[in-house]
């Protein structure tokens, strides 16, 4: 009789494969990861099987794609029927078991049930009786059962012309693998410059370990149909930051995306978060802005820090989707957190808005003074803004209003914008401790 110890024993001797010689993988930002996997393996004269093991226990078992030479392929199998204590119990029902409990009871007979609170025998001389699974110590069965193996297994069969070692080469989808950029940003006191870093997040619960792999990460919306892979797992990350040496990221261009090359091999382990940076920290010029919005909040008036992505400002780098957490120092010289915002995919000389909260000390409100109909189709409306500053500073504050159909200005206190078709803007200047109104009427049908 054969124990459950025993039989993993034996399963990890029968399913050892041939080892990884080189290992690639491109991760996207959608929760899917491309992977290469290069490994010399003995080719045989005829009809043979040849086996992976370590594959993704996530992987699309349609995308892979075996190149090997001097080889015809038949079939292809994506096993995954990984042994466990519930299915070593399944596979016996119906066959002879041997039973131990923590009590030093044995129990012996046809495993009828091991499916809920009880496992059920029937013992030779055909008294059923019934077993808590928590007062089992050991389980021993017969013989070792076929179909189960202890890590996901890509097999094929084969026809060699000839023997020899050859490299073999796959190349396969895998859900469980994502990535995303973080950003810190730190602002000096006087809101000129903005210093800014990034790191790279990538989660790995694919199901394997990528053992000192060449990694790409690609930034961009790529489209994907359809589910991937087999669902994801549950998992407890643990988290490594890898600081960057001469040996960082290499940035280029590839179709309509970005791609972004560590220039040294990284291991990824299973269930693991790793933090690597993304390129050294670059100081780009800021502003400050104060924005109220009355459709999107009637009171509060928002916090922006903008810069421009260009590279006389300082930068001047595709910046993956990410979120940036800004920070400015204090004057003790501690570093305070004053906000963040989300950062989508954005291309060198493109400007970046980052919305850090609201102005605790600047106060907008917004009334409908007036609205006339002039006929069926036609009717004027009159709006009054009033701004309340009360900081110890002179501010600006940026009013964007929504105008809907077609519309005319009759009269505003204050010149406009028209950023689009359906907004307009005015910059609102508001002296310390003061307030200042704008009202405007719009005719509109």
């Amino acid at each position: 009789m054969r124990t459950i110890g025993s039989l993993l024993l034996v399963l990890i001797f029968l399913t050892t494969s041939v080892i990884a010689n080189d290992i690639a993988v491109t991760i996207y930002n959608q929760n899917l990861g491309l992977v290469r996997d290069t490994r010399a393996v003995q080719i045989h004269k005829g009809a043979f099987s040849l086996e992976f093991s370590d594959v993704a226990a996530q992987i699309d078992p349609t995308s892979v794609h075996l190149k090997l030479d001097g080889a015809t392929l038949l079939d292809q199998d994506f096993e995954y029927d990984l042994v466990s204590r519930e299915r070593l119990l399944e596979k016996y029902l119906d066959q002879d078991v041997q039973i131990f409990t923590d009590q030093g009871e044995m129990f012996e007979g046809k495993l009828l049930s091991a499916s809920g609170s009880v496992m059920i025998l029937q013992s030779p001389d055909g008294q059923v009786q019934a077993v808590s699974p928590d007062a089992v110590r050991d389980v021993r069965f017969g013989e070792l059962p076929g179909g189960l193996r202890t890590r996901p297994t890509l097999v094929w069969s084969l026809i060699g012309q000839k023997a020899g070692k050859k490299d073999a080469e796959i190349s396969y989808l895998t859900g469980g693998l994502n990535w995303h950029a973080e950003y810190v940003a730190v602002i000096n006191d006087k809101d000129e410059t903005l210093e800014l870093s990034s790191w790279v997040s990538i989660d790995n619960r694919s199901g394997t370990t990528y053992e000192n792999a060449k990694l790409k990460l690609m930034a961009g919306d790529v489209q994907v149909l359809g589910p991937r892979g087999r669902g994801p797992v549950a998992f407890s990350p643990s988290v490594v930051n890898e600081a960057q040496d001469a040996k960082g990221f290499e940035e280029k261009a590839f179709f309509e995306y970005h791609l972004y090359t560590l220039q040294r091999p990284t291991t990824l382990k299973d269930r693991q978060t790793k933090q690597i940076s993304l390129f050294d920290p670059a100081v780009v010029d800021a502003e400050r802005e104060y924005v109220f919005e009355a459709r999107r909040n009637a009171t509060k008036v928002n916090v922006k820090v903008i810069f421009k992505n260009e590279e006389k400002a300082g930068l001047g780098l595709p910046l993956p989707a990410g979120k940036v957490r800004v920070y400015q120092a204090d004057s003790d010289g501690g570093m305070e957190f004053i906000g963040e915002d989300f950062v989508d995919h954005t291309p060198k000389d493109e400007e970046v808005q980052l919305t850090v909260g609201s102005a605790f000390d600047i106060v907008a409100e917004k009334k409908t003074v007036e609205v006339k109909r002039i006929s069926d189709r036609i009717r004027e409306e009159s709006y009054q803004i009033d701004i309340r500053n009360h900081k110890e500073e002179a501010v600006t504050v940026k009013v964007v209003e929504a105008v809907w159909g077609d519309w005319q200005m009759l009269e505003s206190s204050f010149e406009y914008n028209k950023k689009d078709a359906n907004t307009i803007e005015f910059n609102i200047p508001v002296a310390a401790g003061k307030e200042n109104i704008l009202t405007y009427r719009v005719r509109r049908q």
